[in-house]
């Protein structure tokens, strides 16, 4: 992975984000890659918030994956601060190589030097090859996950 970098996420990122994110079954119901004016107002607020980090993973001058890290500061736990993984996403020539994991170990090192007690996340339940990898990775599906859809 030699001339990968991980870096902040940046408004010309954006088209090439939200391509990935609609390239699956289920991202290709909600995502509209035809009409960016929602995400990039969505950016702007990442952008002015400290505790989200939208990061890309680009080899050469192409993106080929990004993750959205938050950091939750809570009471629970005896106070402890947690961080929350939404929207990994590899691109498809990129998949089985490795990034995902080299993108989720930046999440976990990214979340213990913010001082983060947990790392979590959620993941569809029809998503199972993402399921086995992150059990892989030593995460446990320990919780039932709810939404409520506004």
């Amino acid at each position: 992975m030699g001339d990968l970098e991980i870096r902040p996420a940046t408004t010309d990122d954006v088209p090439a984000i939200v391509a990935m994110l609609a390239d699956d079954p289920l991202g290709e119901q909600r995502e509209s890659p035809d009409d960016l004016a929602p995400y990039l107002t969505a950016m702007e607020r990442l952008r002015a918030d400290p505790n989200q980090h939208l990061v890309v993973a680009v080899r050469g001058e192409r993106v080929v994956g990004t993750l959205q890290l938050t950091i939750v500061p809570g009471l629970s736990r005896r106070g402890a601060t947690r961080s929350v993984v939404e929207g990994v996403r590899i691109h498809a020539d990129e998949r089985g190589s490795g990034l995902g994991s080299l993108m989720m170990e930046w999440a976990i090192n990214t979340s213990r030097r913010e001082g983060c007690h947990l790392v979590q996340l959620t993941s569809d339940n029809t998503r199972t090859d993402a399921h086995r990898f992150y059990e892989r990775l030593g995460f446990t599906a320990s919780h039932v996950g709810f939404k409520l859809t506004l």
